[in-house]
């Protein structure tokens, strides 16, 4: 056997050995705004009037990745209106690193993404789609959605308060209960585990008080806590009976979790076009900052 030949074999056996450094999966944030988006539909105000001819100031609706670099693995929380950029976004337009999504409820920025999987866009082949009971049966007995499962663009499948589904070896996503406005389905929340860290997704949920867990033992226990930040204030929406759409204002929630020594982790999402914490430098952003507070921010990624 001559050297060549030896050599090339040594290097396919060494090749063979070596193996790919562990990359930690992640969270990362693709999208921040409330169901609507920024700017709104029909809104003429300050806070969008200057964001319509200016895409780098369009705020995509509310939306997380989970990433396994090691796997080449992605699975999305919510399917909202923004649906065909943040899946690019997320897989660089490569359906095949695409494994699921999960959804928190059936209010029209957190599902209606949905239809980009079917006949008309996609065409998917059994996508899993992640849901509580409520949330499976409103999507099959009710069209469009209906036709995804009946073509098998989507495989609905039922996840349980409290109970683990397992992504991969590293990753699990746990749903919990919160309360809201449920009149098509229930609403949860996420928590998603991976090997070293935890982080808690809550983008809805009427008032803190109303709910049965501590939001303070919750953030003590997790590394990150993405959390609903709707409103900044409860005067946002002159003309609006604030409590039809309850939300935690966020110098609620702030009050609130005032004695968490390390706010570092904590970041308010799903904030609505009237926010004023959207607007950099507004009072209602340093008030947020100089707390030690956090805004997310999409593209903001979360080791796990």
């Amino acid at each position: 056997m001559n050297q060549r030949l030896i050599n090339i074999i040594l290097i396919i056996l060494l090749n063979g050995c070596i193996q790919e450094p562990i990359q930690e999966p992640y969270v990362v944030v693709l999208g921040i705004a409330q169901d609507g988006g920024v700017p709104h539909a029909g809104c003429q105000k300050k806070c969008c009037i200057d964001r319509w001819n200016d895409q780098a100031k369009k705020l995509l609706v509310n939306c997380l990745g989970i990433v396994d670099p090691n796997s080449n693995e992605t699975w999305m929380i919510e399917a909202t209106p923004d649906f065909p950029k943040q899946f690019e976004m997320l897989t660089n337009n490569n359906p095949k690193k695409f494994k699921g999504v999960f959804l928190t409820h059936a209010h029209i920025g957190h599902y209606s993404g949905l239809m980009h999987l079917g006949r008309e866009v996609m065409g998917t082949k059994e996508t899993p789609v992640y849901v509580m009971p409520k949330m499976g049966k409103f999507l099959r007995t009710n069209g469009p959605w209906s036709q995804l499962v009946d073509l098998e663009n989507i495989s609905l499948r039922t996840i349980k308060n409290g109970k683990p589904t397992e992504l991969n070896k590293r990753i699990s996503v746990t749903p919990f209960l919160v309360p809201h406005r449920d009149e098509f389905s229930e609403t949860v929340g996420y928590k998603i585990k991976g090997p070293n860290r935890s982080l808690i997704f809550i983008p809805d949920i009427d008032k803190w008080e109303k709910w049965d867990k501590d939001i303070n033992q919750i953030v003590s226990e997790n590394n990150y806590t993405l959390m609903d930040g709707s409103f900044f204030t409860g005067d946002e929406l002159p003309g609006r009976d604030m409590t039809e759409i309850p939300h935690p204002f966020i110098i609620e929630t702030m009050k609130l979790l005032e004695s968490v020594k390390d706010k570092t982790g904590i970041h308010f999402i799903h904030l609505n076009h009237t926010n004023p914490a959207l607007t950099d430098n507004s009072n209602a952003q340093n008030q947020i900052k100089n707390a030690g507070f956090n805004i997310a921010q999409r593209g903001q990624a979360f080791k796990l």
